[in-house]
């Protein structure tokens, strides 16, 4: 539609997660009017990100160093690792500041639909920091989506056995919501995780 380097431009952004054509098109005319130095910084630090960044030995989360922050601190609660798909849901668990164990990145889910089985995931390395004993409870955060569910009963089919206490943060009605806006599995869970109140 528009001619080399805009239109090159403009399909490079749209390949990226949650960027459609008209998103890519208001991007690649945002960077076209700003200046030079806005653009080249931006450049400067996507090759950064490239060079320096990588992810955890140990979790498998995004690093700077052979270790995350989160590995590297003692203070953490080796005993308790929660189980999440991706980076971004390990910043989403810290942001509740109520967990204080550690992590394991899975890097995706299981969705056969889209190629993704258990041996694209990082579930072998799950297992072998479980081998030694030291963990005594396994959270599986996952998302509560299809993908996610299957996952988290794939996961607890294989930790079980070893003799980890596994478990599932509980999922049902946001604060502020209304119970004839929440469909049945939403409500359905929000039963099943229901907790009693002390006065």
């Amino acid at each position: 539609m528009y001619e080399g380097a805009v239109q090159d431009l403009i399909d490079e952004l749209g390949r990226l997660p949650g960027i459609g054509p008209k998103s890519a098109q208001r991007i690649a005319f945002h960077v076209l009017q700003a200046s030079a130095t806005d653009v080249k910084r931006l450049a400067a630090v996507l090759v950064d990100v490239k060079d320096k960044v990588r992810f955890c030995k140990v979790c498998g989360n995004v690093s700077s160093a052979e270790l995350c922050r989160i590995c590297a601190d003692p203070r953490r609660d080796p005993a308790q690792i929660c189980v999440v798909e991706e980076p971004k849901d390990v910043v989403a668990v810290e942001r509740t500041r109520e967990f204080r164990g550690r992590y394991h990145v899975l890097g995706g889910a299981i969705s056969p639909i889209d190629g993704v089985g258990p041996d694209d995931l990082r579930i072998r390395e799950l297992l072998a920091r479980l081998a030694d004993g030291t963990v005594t409870e396994v959270i599986l955060a996952t998302d509560p989506n299809l993908e996610g569910e299957a996952t988290a009963t794939y996961l607890a089919r294989l930790v079980k056995p070893m003799g980890v206490h596994v478990t599932r943060p509980a999922s049902g009605l946001p604060v502020g919501g209304d119970l004839e806006y929440a469909d049945e599995v939403t409500l359905g869970r929000a039963f099943e995780g229901r907790r009693q109140i002390d006065v």
